[in-house]
């Protein structure tokens, strides 16, 4: 018994200390009104790496009190699951945009248990593989409808929780929306030139090579700058306007396969896969959704809410 006692010591020892690590960065955070995604999500990973909690309950109850400051951020969803993939914490900005006004509502729930049927299974099964697998899920470019209906971007990053004993105990996430670019950055006019090209070639393969000889700098600079200054890779950048241009071309008759073509995909399956894994739905699925020009309010609620 003293020593699992001295181990729970230990970790609300470790908890105290990064929980004042954590503060001082959600401070800075909010005075700055939005969030920084780098920052942000490697304060809150920070929480979990090193001494592990016995069980998800131990370590709640380092976190929770934290939850406060984390509902100061209005721009970014945080939320930890546990080992069946429910709700066992979310912040005021995640509960907001699932249309609730407390918390309450949304713990012990799946998001298939929350959200449509055309959605909510596959963001549970997202969930799954990070709990089954040990998957990480960094970045990635997801599309979802906000609390006021109005489509919008994110970037979510998903790890897996550990106890002592090496198990994945659940799963803590955060989708960030998605920043405007920083026309401050020296880099910027650069870059407005390679955002521009995108733009206006995104039919066809764009090559690094083609991007990085506009911008007159390297790979490793394009990729850097890239990230700093419009927060996505290259290739984010590219599957972000070919995504925006299908939903574009979903709203009229054309066949979903021209669709596909005119957005650069010569594999109709590889645009099916990365138009669902971006916004949830199929093409089609999406095009019946928002037949009329108007998505239906019912079939489009999970889009509401990062999970």
């Amino acid at each position: 018994m003293m020593f699992y006692a001295a181990m729970d010591d230990e970790f609300s020892t470790i908890c105290r200390a990064r929980q004042r690590s954590f503060h001082g960065a959600i401070c800075w955070l909010s005075t700055n009104k939005r969030a920084d995604k780098v920052m942000l999500q490697s304060a809150f990973a920070s929480l979990f790496q090193g001494s592990r909690p016995h069980n998800i309950e131990q370590l709640l109850s380092g976190v929770e009190q934290l939850l406060p400051m984390l509902d100061v951020l209005p721009n970014a969803a945080i939320f930890i699951k546990d080992i069946d993939a429910r709700y066992v914490l979310a912040n005021r900005t995640l509960v907001q945009r699932c249309g609730l006004k407390h918390l309450q509502p949304l713990l012990g729930k799946t998001s298939a248990e929350v959200f449509p049927a055309q959605l909510g299974p596959g963001y549970t099964e997202q969930d799954r593989r990070v709990l089954r697998q040990g998957l990480v899920l960094e970045d990635q470019l997801e599309l979802h409808l906000y609390g006021t209906r109005e489509p919008g971007w994110c970037l979510t990053h998903k790890w897996p929780l550990y106890n002592q004993l090496g198990t994945i105990i659940g799963l803590a996430g955060i989708s960030v929306d998605l920043q405007s670019a920083s026309e401050t950055h020296p880099a910027y006019q650069r870059l407005a030139a390679v955002d521009e090209h995108i733009r206006s070639h995104f039919n066809r393969r764009v090559t690094l090579g083609e991007l990085t000889r506009i911008a007159g700098i390297s790979v490793a600079q394009l990729e850097r700058y890239c990230k700093r200054v419009f927060h996505l890779t290259p290739r984010q950048m590219i599957q972000k306007v070919r995504l925006e241009h299908a939903r574009r071309l979903l709203h009229t008759e054309l066949p979903i396969t021209e669709v596909a073509l005119q957005c650069g995909y010569t594999d109709h399956s590889a645009f099916t896969r990365q138009f669902k894994s971006s916004t949830g739905f199929t093409p089609r699925q999406y095009r019946q959704a928002t037949q009329g020009g108007r998505p239906d309010e019912n079939l489009m609620w999970e889009g509401a809410c990062p999970r």
